[in-house]
């Protein structure tokens, strides 16, 4: 037993970019660096190894109870997301992770290091558990190996190929894909199946990341990978362990025969951690010995990553509201629809608080409909010729433009999406549903669903009504993510307020607004005025007013 609950041990740090745990706002400073140190676990019995983080708020009721992910130890407070294909569900929603300009804040990015079934997955998963807030993501260095070669892959089953050596991995898209999740972007992981030593057909999608976990045996074996790294983790467990978990693991997961793992661990396992991993132990911030049995180095690298989190926290809606824009002239990005007798007549009727949900219904998509049909016009065009039943040529004009995408803000831009396909031809659909976060007034991401390539498309973004403009910058912050360029997003909206419209306009100034009219005013429940009402509980007729 030691007197000592932790045993500070004075290393040598590199002196590179990596080393900066500095936010945006404050720039790189010394106050935001780790001192390397390593954590014993010898504590007495009367202290707890595990103190726990607060928790957070529980999610909205009006949400579905999910099943608990690995490595989560209180269902109703889990808060793992779920990917199943181009579907992506989330237990709690993402609050902004961009400022008021529509810049992002990056991820906050743990690398963990160490030896080959050290624990680190395990000291990962325990991380996600103790920090019990959402939207981060695990990534695995054994996502990365090499395709092999014909002659490669028959020394994989003979276990004469050296998967623990640097030359195994594709750096080059390591890197990169580390580099897009720290940057905010969805990417596209490889799933390697050790059983075939081949990649899948299908990829793991990725996106939307607070912090991000990387861990694997070579993840410090790059400078490139060190860089990106704001907290750097080596997991240190006895050889003697982790040759037992790794017999276990690869016999009972991925169908090795004893005599196999052995040989392979002899020639090229402890080899390559004498020469490729064990060095690196001193480019680490934190060394955890004992790895997942190490709670206490675990709740100090949740700690730190609490600090950090607090720092990058952004507060809009508020500020979007208050935003003074008297005297500003409306951006030259804004289109809005003419003020015709029959659109006048239809505003009429649907701004009327005694219509009918039957007639609000109606004239509600006949708006609908004049909208999508003006943002059509402001499609690019070409010069088409086509010969009349007649026989005589017609001089005429074709969009340039192959497929158009509809993105609904859930729940009132998805009103708009019938009238969008009556007037569109074989337009794709797509979902983001944004909720209001009662306790903080913020806007908060719970729910993604997009086409495939949606990077290649023009993008409609459905939403009935726009105030301060806050869903809207935050689901083009998700299409920007998703490498749709700012100049092919058209936001569609039937009302929006003049402040929601500086919003959107002053962050994103290529985004096109299409509207059929704007009010001046958003009260301090952020609606409208004069305004339309709560356009989803008059058209699916609720109330959710206590």
């Amino acid at each position: 037993m030691t007197d000592n609950v932790f045993d500070f041990k004075a290393q040598p740090r590199a002196n590179s970019a990596s080393d900066s745990g500095g936010s945006e706002d404050g720039g790189e400073g010394d106050s935001d660096q780790v001192t390397p140190l390593s954590v014993c676990t010898d504590l007495p019995n009367n202290l707890s190894p595990n103190p726990r983080t607060p928790k957070s708020p529980k999610v909205a009721s009006c949400l579905k109870k999910r099943h608990r992910a690995p490595g989560s130890h209180k269902p109703e407070g889990t808060r793992v997301l779920h990917t199943h294909g181009r579907r992506t569900l989330y237990t709690a929603g993402r609050p902004p992770w961009y400022n008021k300009e529509g810049q992002l804040k990056n991820a906050f990015v743990i690398g963990l290091c160490g030896g080959s079934a050290s624990g680190k997955t395990t000291v990962a998963r325990k991380i996600i558990e103790y920090l019990d807030v959402p939207w981060v993501s695990l990534l695995s260095m054994d996502s990365f190996y090499k395709v092999l070669n014909e002659e490669q892959h028959k020394k994989a089953v003979a276990n004469e190929y050296d998967f623990d050596h640097p030359d195994a991995f594709d750096f080059d898209l390591v890197i990169s894909t580390l580099k897009r999740l720290k940057e905010g972007k969805s990417v596209n992981v490889p799933i390697y199946n050790f059983a075939t030593h081949s990649r899948e057909k299908q990829m793991k999608t990725i996106y939307g990341a607070n912090v991000v976990i990387f861990e694997g045996i070579m993840a410090f074996a790059n400078p490139e990978l060190l860089k990106v790294m704001d907290m750097k983790v080596f997991v240190d467990t006895d050889s003697d362990i982790c040759l037992a978990r790794r017999l276990r693991r690869d016999i009972a997961e991925r169908g090795r025969d004893p005599q196999g793992v052995l040989k392979q661990y002899m020639k090229f396992v402890k080899p390559s951690f004498e020469h490729y991993i064990e060095p690196y132990m001193q480019s680490a911030d934190i060394i955890v010995p004992k790895g997942g049995e190490n709670d206490v180095a675990v709740n100090l690298i949740v700690l730190h990553v609490h600090n950090q989190l607090q720092a990058r926290g952004f507060k809009l809606r508020n500020k979007q509201a208050q935003a003074s824009h008297n005297g500003q002239p409306m951006p030259d990005t804004l289109h809005i629809l003419e003020k015709t007798a029959q659109i006048n007549g239809i505003h009429s009727f649907i701004r009327d608080k005694s219509t009918s949900r039957d007639e609000f219904i109606f004239y509600s998509k006949r708006l609908m409909r004049l909208l999508f049909e003006h943002a059509l016009s402001m499609l690019p065009f070409k010069d088409a010729v086509v010969e009349t039943p007649q026989g005589i040529f017609y001089d005429g004009r074709k969009t340039s433009v192959k497929r158009i995408v509809g993105v609904s803000i859930l729940r009132a831009g998805e009103t708009m999406e019938q009238a969008l396909c009556e007037v569109c031809k074989d337009v794709s659909i797509g979902k983001i549903l944004i909720q209001t976060n009662m306790d903080t007034g913020e806007p908060e991401l719970h729910y993604i669903r997009l086409p495939k390539d949606i990077k290649d498309e023009y993008i409609f973004l459905l939403d009935a009504t726009v105030a301060t403009g806050a869903a809207a910058m935050m689901a083009i912050r998700v299409l920007l993510d998703h490498d749709v360029p700012e100049e092919k997003i058209f936001l569609c909206s039937l009302l929006m307020a003049a402040s929601g419209v500086q919003t959107v306009a002053y962050a994103f100034p290529k985004v096109k607004i299409v509207t059929t009219a704007v009010d001046k005013d958003v009260n301090d429940k952020f609606h409208i005025l004069p305004g339309i009402g709560n356009f989803g509980d008059r058209y699916f007729g609720t109330d959710f007013a206590e």
